[in-house]
């Protein structure tokens, strides 16, 4: 069984996103998924129900087992080290961003820093919508 920490926010209910979550089922049907959303310009309580959405979303649509939502800092890599402090079993980071040009997560080096400092495996999808 894989654990993985998804890491989303705008684009936490695109189809990018919803196919490699199917895509990971389909390789190990016991494979668990936590979902982290940083807030950034919208408040705690709307990240808190980005974070839901999503989760209901992936458990509904793919019966992906999800077993933890958690909201973090802004800063995204900041907020996955929280997360990993508080449970440091996953086996791989999902990181969900915009295109190159748009996400200003790319633009902090969000996949490589990630990748550096926590030595995890990465999976970068690259979402071209913010919708479902």
């Amino acid at each position: 069984m894989s654990r993985y920490l998804i890491v989303t926010h705008k684009t936490a209910f695109s189809a990018e996103l919803r196919d490699k979550v199917a895509e990971l089922v389909a390789r190990d049907a016991s494979a668990e998924f936590a979902i982290l959303v940083p807030w950034d310009e919208e408040s705690v309580d709307d990240a808190g129900w980005r974070a839901e959405r999503a989760q209901l979303l992936l458990e509904e649509t793919l019966n992906a087992k999800v077993v933890g939502i958690s909201v973090g800092p802004s800063d995204p890599l900041r907020a996955i080290g929280d997360e990993l402090s508080a449970d440091p079993a996953y086996d791989t980071l999902v990181i969900c961003t915009l295109p190159p040009g748009v996400s200003r997560w790319l633009r902090l080096d969000l996949v490589h820093q990630a990748e550096r400092k926590f030595g995890l495996p990465i999976i970068h999808v690259v979402a071209h919508s913010t919708i479902a």
